[in-house]
């Protein structure tokens, strides 16, 4: 049993949700490991990103998204709307908000991301994909994407990617 460990970087813009297609990336992650058969793991530890599995819908907004993203977020946004004023949302409260200034946040302001908190919750951290014959396993239409649901500000964020098998 053999395990293989990289990580990719990818940067969000901030004021909206966004969505990097991860699986180039990922398929020379899996090439780079050697490994035929296992396991391929995308993991998060943002607490305010996700990662998925999902078709690639090609056509996109005028303003970037494709159209199965925009769905997505236009649904997100019914059931937890963004959070855009103090106290929208019970978190954060005032232990919270001089937890965050204390680690380095730039203001009061940066911790106004419980939507992205709960919709994190909601779609998960991580996906783990069969790996055969040297391959993915994402069906006949599907990508990897890394969400990043936190609209607060335009941050770098990690991507890890764990493999296993033989």
């Amino acid at each position: 049993m053999k395990m293989f460990q990289e990580s990719i970087t990818v940067q969000s813009e901030g004021l909206h949700p966004t969505f990097h297609d991860i699986t180039a990336q990922v398929k020379d992650i899996l090439a780079r490991s050697g490994i035929q058969n296992g396991i391929l793991t995308i993991y998060s530890h943002h607490t305010t990103c996700s990662v998925m599995v999902q078709e690639c819908s090609h056509d996109k907004t005028y303003f970037g998204p494709e159209y199965l993203q925009q769905d997505l977020c236009n649904l997100m946004e019914k059931l937890i709307p963004t959070c855009r004023v103090q106290n929208q949302y019970m978190h954060p409260g005032p232990e919270h908000i001089k937890f965050g200034e204390a680690a380095g946040d730039p203001g009061p302001w940066a911790s106004l991301n419980t939507d992205a908190h709960l919709r994190s919750c909601l779609f998960g951290r991580s996906e783990t994909i069969q790996v055969e014959n040297g391959a993915l396993d994402l069906g006949e239409f599907g990508f990897t994407y890394f969400i990043d649901w936190d609209q607060v500000r335009a941050r770098t964020r990690v991507v890890k990617v764990t493999v296993i098998g033989e």
